[in-house]
């Protein structure tokens, strides 16, 4: 996905400031309150007992903050943190070697977990379950199955599609939630931490000029406050006040709404290029140069949010708002298409 791309290129010195932008501990994280309040019992009752507390997932759109949390829940629990991927979890054999070196009490980190292999899965059944390991010795008539005792460990698992979690792995855990998108006054407050953080300075206009246009998710407001910071240096006096925002914004392809190149071109695709008629997600990534699970991942969840597109049943529309937004006439034949009841397309 986009996010996951940006990341693979960024320079190490981008990634250590990422890195020391995230919040370790609970009070110092911004925004989704009712789930703060939720990590706060059940981290505090955990502590008082001297017990691992119980598995957690979460889901969201990517950069909302589910790998902050798990450090948080390690840092809160003073535990050790285990971070891995289920896209790299390819064998059982991978999972066993990373749950036989966990120390009591420590935090198993799986982003992605939706993707695990369903072998892998299999494995983790039992592991989360009753604390313990199959392993199969030896192949054929003489193979056999021994029960191995793991420490007692929390797993906090993190997807952006919770609908690919399959049923039994699901159940397995102890708490879930969804992360939602921030409100712009959490996005300033994290805006005004960063600036304060990578000795930026930063006016109130001008975090809350970055914070509207940053689609509700910290990873993009502080990627946006970096990229106006460069501009404030180089074509500025080094702060960055409302109109500095605005340009350097403007410079970079993001307009009023958060919408960047691509979420513009599916916008025009939709209005211009198909001409107000329902588009399927492979024609209307083709049309994009995007892949489909990028389009539908990444760029989907907040123009629907925004309002600018509708799912149909016979595919993706634009509404009446992505006309205005794009300062295009909306053809005569799209109006019963903005009165039908938007539905989820057929998978």
């Amino acid at each position: 996905m986009r996010d996951e791309l940006l990341a693979a290129v960024a320079d190490p010195v981008e990634r250590a400031e990422e890195t020391t932008l995230r919040p370790r501990r609970l009070d110092e994280f911004v925004g989704q309150t009712s789930l703060k309040e939720h990590l706060e019992i059940m981290l505090g009752a955990a502590s008082r007992r001297g017990q691992a507390v119980d598995h957690l997932l979460f889901a969201g759109a990517p950069g909302l903050g589910k790998t902050t949390l798990a450090c948080i829940v390690a840092t809160e629990l003073d535990v050790g943190l285990r971070i891995t991927s289920g896209p790299a979890l390819e064998r059982a054999g991978d999972l066993a070697a990373i749950l036989t070196n966990l120390d009591d009490g420590d935090v198993l980190f799986i982003d992605e977990i939706h993707r695990l292999p369903r072998a892998v899965e299999e494995v983790l059944y039992p592991a989360m379950e009753d604390f313990q390991l199959d392993i199969v010795i030896g192949k054929g008539p003489s193979a056999r199955s021994i029960r191995l005792d793991l420490p007692r460990f929390t797993l906090v698992g993190a997807t952006t599609r919770s609908g690919m979690i399959t049923g039994p792995l699901r159940d397995r855990f102890g708490f879930l939630a969804r992360l939602d998108y921030y409100e712009p006054d959490d996005l300033v407050s994290i805006l005004q931490r960063s600036s304060r953080i990578l000795g930026v300075p930063l006016a109130a206009e001008g975090a809350v000029e970055i914070g509207r246009r940053a689609r509700g998710t910290p990873r993009i407001a502080n990627r946006l406050l970096k990229r106006v910071r460069d501009y404030a240096e180089m074509r500025g006096d080094g702060q960055i006040d409302l109109a500095t925002a605005g340009a350097a914004l403007a410079l970079f392809e993001v307009d009023e709404l958060g919408l960047d190149k691509v979420d513009r071109a599916i916008l025009h695709a939709l209005c211009a290029m198909f001409s107000g008629q329902p588009v399927g997600l492979g024609t209307l990534a083709v049309a994009v140069a995007e892949e489909p699970e990028t389009v539908e991942d990444v760029y989907e969840p907040f123009l629907l949010k925004r309002g600018l597109i509708q799912r149909t049943p016979r595919g993706r529309i634009a509404t009446a708002s992505a006309y205005a937004h794009l300062g295009v006439v909306a053809p005569a034949n799209t109006a019963s298409l903005f009165d039908s009841e938007p539905t989820p397309p057929e998978s």
